[in-house]
């Protein structure tokens, strides 16, 4: 068997591997092209010019917009993203009780939460929070956004957290009930440590999702760096490198959750590889603590 083949489709002949390399060189060059003349329209217009970008060197400018800007949506998501892991945790639970009300509501909820669009619920938020005076006045952008992040991003966690406990083999349920475990126990020693490992690619994804959306609050009047990076490319005149550095800014986070995500994987995995195997005896005995072992059939 040929080393280019594949299970999914036959290794391409000498003229298909010829006729593929055409094919990149023609998308490479179409694309160059496209970047190649979105730079020449932005020189055109002086958005590329030195004085355009002077203003990023300028401590002022820093300490004025971006960084209060940054602050602002680090803010938002760090709130945003450690209520929707409590919030979807314990949905996500509910949705699994052995009891038909509690999921019936549960499940309610969540529907309902997930099919909200977040930018309706930050102004409806807003509009109540204010109208009531329910927080001080300089919180009311901040506790909208908050709020309207956790509730559609803990509905979207606590369907990950059902799926993907539901995901791990029955066998392993089956056999902890036949231990003498409770569902307490089955929880917390057997499913969960296997099933947040699995779920953890998913649940970075929605925190991404957060940290991207507190861009919505820009609507309300937040101040997160999206609204700062367009206040001042006004102020400067300098729209476009004041959104591409606002982008890289944004590119920059969320590479930085995401490598964290990953690296707190990677350890999860490792530390489950490399731990000693527990005699069946000690689970018995942690399980059904009056029963006697030593006993023979």
């Amino acid at each position: 068997m040929s080393s280019g083949a594949s299970v999914l489709f036959d290794a391409p002949g000498p003229k298909a591997r010829v006729r593929h390399n055409l094919y990149s060189v023609l998308v490479a060059a179409v694309i160059v092209g496209a970047v190649w003349l979105v730079i020449d329209a932005l020189g055109n217009k002086g958005q590329l010019a030195a004085d355009k970008w002077k203003p990023f060197v300028d401590a002022e400018v820093w300490e004025t917009y971006i960084l209060p800007g940054l602050r602002g949506t680090i803010v938002a998501a760090v709130l945003s993203i450690v209520f929707a892991l409590v919030i979807g945790m314990i949905f996500g639970l509910l949705r699994l009780s052995d009891h038909r009300s509690v999921r019936i509501v549960a499940g309610a909820v969540v529907e309902f939460a997930r099919a909200i669009p977040v930018l309706i619920l930050m102004i409806f938020l807003y509009a109540v929070i204010a109208k009531y005076d329910l927080t001080d006045s300089s919180q009311y952008a901040l506790t909208a956004v908050v709020i309207a992040l956790t509730v559609y991003n803990g509905s979207v966690i606590a369907e990950i957290v059902r799926s993907g406990i539901r995901s791990l083999p029955k066998g392993q349920s089956e056999a902890a009930v036949a231990l003498g475990m409770r569902k307490g126990q089955l929880m917390r020693m057997i499913l969960l440590p296997q099933a947040i490992t699995a779920m953890l690619p998913a649940i970075v994804s929605q925190m991404v999702v957060a940290l991207k959306d507190t861009a919505l609050g820009y609507q309300i009047t937040y101040q997160e760096i999206v609204r700062q990076g367009q206040q001042l490319g006004a102020a400067e005149q300098n729209t476009v490198p004041s959104l591409i550095v606002i982008a890289v800014i944004m590119i920059a986070l969320n590479w930085s959750l995401t490598s964290f995500a990953t690296w707190l994987e990677r350890r999860l995995r490792s530390r489950k590889k490399g731990r000693t195997v527990v005699p069946a005896a000690a689970v018995l005995t942690d399980a059904a603590p009056g029963m006697d072992l030593t006993k023979s059939r």
